[in-house]
């Protein structure tokens, strides 16, 4: 029973289940090249989900990530445009999206305007900066360097250098959350921001530092999403925010902050990601997946709200008891 309550255990069945559903009707789904692939395309995903739990945790939302990956990942397309270095346009990518997670951040920190008025406003600033930098003109493949497209879908060891980048920054913000102090205070300010104070944790400063981490990080996906599907314009990853909110809540990151693990943001990811994958190839309408997205969402806010009633219930009938 005590495996059945945990959201990891509960996250890793479905996925399970839905695995072996979609088997059944094609196999070849399950082969390891295509749960290699099924991975890698979900990898931009689970990089902004890691982002945005961290945001979450700190009582927050950043509805801008979307906004920020199509204006890093235009700046990355336009740098390569004339012909500056990859390792450059990475280095400028990742900076640029902290910078805007940082103005984000120091909105919310300084103004004390709530973060989901402060990102929906951001997120459409930073869609008119595309207009403005591109006069709404697309950037295509044959625009593209070669080295520039070529990168993230590289192949070592039997994955492609973007699965290989989502590997390593599962890893790094999972150290990040359990073994730093910054980790522990993205906890204690989401959970009970008054002890938080007390014990000098800094609640603005440790949402800014929120906001900066998830804006790197779309910084970073920006670039791996235009150099791999090799196009570039201002709509690119619309609505793309909400897929992102429904992985954190899916995988148990609690919205009203102070809850949840990196390993179940990233099984989130991956469930999405494999409704969206796996439709498509079971012959099923892929506008059934906003459906199942919405359903899954809703029942892991039910379960968080069953998980988090139950011990005042149990506390009531005690004193009824009593009495």
């Amino acid at each position: 029973m005590s495996l059945l309550k945990s959201r990891e255990a509960i996250l890793a069945l479905a996925i399970i289940g839905l695995l072996a559903l979609i088997a059944s009707r094609f196999p070849g789904f399950v082969a390891p090249a295509n749960l290699a692939s099924a991975f890698t395309d979900s990898s931009p995903l689970i990089l902004l989900a890691l982002g945005q739990m961290a945001v979450i945790l700190t009582k927050c939302i950043d509805l801008s990530v979307a906004a920020n990956l199509a204006l890093c990942g235009m700046v990355a397309a336009l740098m390569n445009g004339a012909g500056i270095p990859l390792p450059l346009i990475l280095i400028a990518v990742i900076a640029l999206g902290a910078a805007l997670g940082a103005f984000n951040g120091i909105l919310v920190w300084t103004l004390g305007i709530p973060s989901i008025v402060v990102t929906l406003g951001t997120m459409t600033i930073y869609r008119g900066v595309i207009f403005l930098l591109t006069g709404g003109a697309w950037i295509n493949a044959h625009q593209m360097s070669p080295a520039f497209k070529a990168f993230p879908r590289m192949v070592i060891a039997g994955l492609p250098v973007m699965a290989w980048i989502a590997v390593v920054i599962i890893a790094a913000v999972a150290l990040l959350m359990m073994r730093t102090p910054l980790g522990r205070a993205f906890y204690a300010v989401g959970g009970n921001p008054h002890a938080a104070v007390y014990t000098g944790i800094s609640v603005g400063r440790t949402q800014f530092a929120a906001f900066v981490l998830a804006g790197a990080l779309a910084g970073l996906t920006g670039y791996l999403w235009v150099a791999r599907y090799a196009v570039a314009y201002v709509d690119i990853a619309g609505g793309f925010e909400l897929d992102v909110v429904a992985a954190c809540v899916i995988g148990g990151i609690a919205i009203a902050g102070g809850a949840g693990t990196v390993a179940g943001c990233v099984m989130g990811a991956l469930f999405l990601g494999i409704i969206k994958n796996a439709l498509p190839v079971v012959g099923i309408s892929p506008f059934w997946q906003m459906a199942i997205s919405g359903a899954a969402i809703l029942i892991a806010i039910a379960f968080n709200a069953q998980s988090q009633r139950a011990p005042g219930r149990i506390i009531l009938k005690q004193a009824e008891h009593r009495t």
